[in-house]
């Protein structure tokens, strides 16, 4: 009964955790208003100067955005930094991962956090379908109204993304999923949530299945991992 007793506690502590985290996200996500700029394209689908500065205002917005993590000196990671990593993890994979065009990967790193321009940022462990929902409809809208070659291009990016057949797609989600796991190594062990301690255990090692090179890396952020909470907790 004692040990039921703990167990439930537990559990209590971290729901009292995550839903105090979220309540932070939604106050912080409250400035986006889920506003979607409309961007006028010139008639033959370029893109003029103007449209080119609302398209980086708009992305501007990610540096400011917080996702749930700290750097290594305890300041809260935004977004942007967190694309702009993966997009550099890709990059550096050029001649590891030869027969696949990295180029596209590190387009898909670069645009993969985009909608969060609108929504803000919501752990994965908190994230709901109707969330994504949201996300996915403002990022569409968003896209939607850019100039007619560059909304194709993204747009047909992100459908490969989604569908998760390709080996770029498949590389970047797992640069995605693994970036987050090596943030959490470098940062102090007193930011993490309760249920990160496992959950940073055994994240991400479905999706980095595919490829012997990402399981190897996976399993080095793993030691990693638990040399952490060995020295630190």
């Amino acid at each position: 009964m004692l040990i039921q007793e703990i167990i439930e506690t537990k559990e209590q502590i971290i729901q009292e955790e995550i839903q105090e985290k979220t309540n932070e996200l939604l106050k912080i996500n409250s400035q986006y208003e889920y506003k979607v700029e409309i961007v006028r394209d010139n008639a033959d689908g370029s893109t003029n100067v103007r449209e080119y500065l609302e398209i980086l205002h708009v992305a501007e917005r990610l540096k400011d955005t917080p996702r749930h993590c700290t750097t290594t000196k305890r300041r809260t990671e935004s977004v942007a930094e967190h694309s702009w990593r993966i997009s550099l993890m890709a990059f550096l994979l050029r001649h590891e991962f030869k027969d696949l065009d990295i180029n596209k990967v590190v387009d898909m790193c670069l645009i993969h956090d985009l909608g969060e321009c609108f929504t803000g940022d919501i752990p994965t462990f908190i994230k709901t379908d109707s969330d994504r929902e949201v996300e996915d409809s403002l990022l569409n809208q968003w896209v939607k109204s850019l100039p007619t070659e560059l909304s194709e291009d993204i747009a047909e990016l992100y459908k490969e993304m989604d569908a998760q057949e390709t080996k770029e797609a498949k590389l970047y989600k797992s640069l995605d999923k693994l970036e987050a796991l090596i943030q959490h190594n470098e940062s102090p062990i007193d930011t993490w949530s309760e249920n990160e301690f496992e959950l940073n255990k055994t994240y991400a090692f479905d999706t980095v299945a595919f490829s012997s090179w990402l399981t190897e890396l996976r399993e080095a952020i793993l030691e990693d991992t638990i040399k952490k909470i060995d020295l630190e907790s």
